[in-house]
């Protein structure tokens, strides 16, 4: 006989802010009050509950059940349900974590610590706590998507991205982290064992299925690439037509390699003249294509008088091969030009992930491991004498976060019951 498939059950677990533990016990014997503070806290965020797709509303809210948490010293943890599709919500409150016996401030300052670069055993020192405790508290943030999150935080789907690679090794394996950002934030985070295009193609893809999710007509219109391969033909199965450009920043450090044999005053010298060449053409408000096609003739001619006719053939060969990707970057302004802040993350991730092998057993999650960590990266403000100081990636890029608490943001806005209420329409 054949097994019937089961059916999915969805993660219906709302986070909610009680102000104080106080508060939510006192409100656990007053059923209708409880609800209508539930209802009045879903009205603040703009969220809608996660009801069942045949749900058409007119319904209302009303206490369904609910259970004692035995570990947080028989808490109790009440649910509500809809009466109309009678899609059930389990209310967790702001003092707990889904699952953790560890308390949201402990998490708070091992996070934080873990963020500033800390391994996890200095941070669960720090908390108290065990290594891998901490390490199950970030995979267990790391179950939802970067799309879901950043979309629940009204941010637009990017159409020009910055796609980009991290190689490194986990263990005795070799392992690629492929990355889009769009300004100050991560979009996608993924894990690959190989540095093929199909398996690029499959980890970007990921990113390609939620946002279509969200919005079945997006495309990716423009990509930066510091020109891999793979990276290149990954974006190019995935967003026909997308316009390609390349890291601005990748050709000033690759252009002293064009002079070997040369001593490193005049390759840096000539690196100068080649940096106020790009400089001077992304000033520029108008004919920057054409001003830039002008001025690598000249740069090349110049390292040709200065060096040799050989330096100078070479450097000629590499600008026409390249020149395609910087007369995208300038020709939008949309367009990333740099991969830089990108980078400083990926070092970051780096040694937070890598330098922690023993976490990486065959039955761990190394991709919800990373997509914990960039919420982390996304969510967390940034340090007092930081150019935007006190803001959160999110919210530099002109995101709405629920609350003032990057903590409680990270436990409401990775809850599974929650979905973006639709816009209101146009008149």
């Amino acid at each position: 006989m054949g097994h019937a498939a089961k059916p999915t059950r969805h993660n219906r677990t709302i986070t909610v802010d009680f102000h104080d533990e106080a508060t939510y016990f006192r409100l656990l014997g007053d059923g209708k009050v409880f609800v209508e503070l539930v209802l009045a806290f879903l009205l603040t965020l703009g969220f809608q509950l996660l009801h069942k797709a045949t749900c058409h509303g007119g319904g209302c809210l009303t206490r369904h059940s609910h259970y004692a948490r035995v570990r947080l010293g028989g808490l109790t943890i009440w649910r509500i349900q809809c009466t109309t599709c009678k899609a059930v919500c389990t209310v967790l409150p702001h003092c707990v974590l889904r699952y953790r016996k560890m308390r949201p401030d402990v998490a708070r300052d091992a996070l934080i610590a873990t963020h500033g670069g800390l391994s996890l055993a200095l941070c669960a020192v720090i908390g108290h706590i065990s290594p891998m405790a901490l390490s199950r508290v970030i995979c267990a943030f790391g179950q939802h998507s970067l799309v879901t999150v950043l979309t629940r935080c009204g941010l637009p789907l990017p159409t020009s991205i910055l796609a980009d690679e991290k190689h490194s090794r986990c263990l005795t394996e070799r392992v690629s982290l492929p990355t889009i950002v769009r300004g100050r934030v991560l979009w996608h985070l993924g894990d690959s064992a190989s540095k093929s295009a199909a398996a690029f193609t499959q980890s970007y893809g990921q990113f390609q299925r939620l946002a279509n999710q969200a919005d079945p007509s997006y495309q990716v219109k423009g990509a930066l690439t510091d020109g891999f391969d793979s990276t290149v033909s990954s974006m190019r199965a995935l967003f026909p037509g997308v316009r390609l450009g390349s890291c601005l920043r990748h050709a000033l450090n690759k252009l002293p390699s064009k002079l070997l044999g040369l001593p490193a005053p005049v390759r840096q010298g000539l690196r100068a003249k080649f940096h106020a060449l790009l400089h001077r053409c992304r000033q520029r408000k108008s004919l920057r294509v054409v001003a830039l096609g002008q001025r690598l003739r000249h740069c090349a001619a110049h390292i040709a008088t200065t060096v040799g006719e050989a330096h100078g053939e070479r450097v000629r060969s590499w600008f026409q091969a390249k020149k395609a990707g910087w007369y995208t970057v300038l020709a939008d302004p949309q367009m990333p030009a740099m991969s830089t802040v990108l980078d400083q993350a990926h070092n970051a991730i780096d040694r937070k992930l890598f330098a922690m092998k023993g976490f990486h057993h065959p039955g761990g999650s190394r991709a919800a491991f990373l997509t914990g960590l960039a919420h982390l990266y996304n969510l967390i403000p940034y340090q007092c004498r930081a150019l935007h100081a006190g803001k959160c990636g999110v919210e530099v890029e002109g995101g709405r976060l629920p609350t003032a608490d990057w903590m409680l943001n990270l436990q409401i806005l990775t809850s599974g019951g929650y979905q973006c209420a639709p816009a209101p329409p146009h008149h």
